[in-house]
């Protein structure tokens, strides 16, 4: 008996170039920002569809939050994180 593999098609993929770039848009903005001012941030044009998958894979990995404000950079660098235990912050 012979198995079928079903190979999921998969739509284009951001680079890593892509993901760094909108990352530093969000935390240099440091207010929430729509999809459409996310677009005119960035210093080149990205797909909608791309931004989408970012923006998916960033909420997923807790560095973003989708707010009915906008977009909001959220993650703090482990450096911060220790320096925060140094001053006594309980987390």
């Amino acid at each position: 008996m012979q198995k079928t593999v079903a190979i999921e098609k998969v739509g284009h993929s951001p680079t890593l170039n892509t993901v760094l770039m909108v990352e530093e848009a969000l935390q240099k903005a440091g207010e929430p920002l729509t999809i459409a001012e996310l677009k005119r941030d960035l210093p080149r044009k990205v797909m909608h569809s791309t931004i989408v998958s970012v923006l998916g894979y960033l909420q997923t990995s807790g560095k973003i939050l989708l707010t009915t404000k906008g977009i909001v950079w959220i993650f703090a660098p482990r450096a911060e994180i220790e320096a925060m235990k140094k001053r006594g912050i309980e987390l």
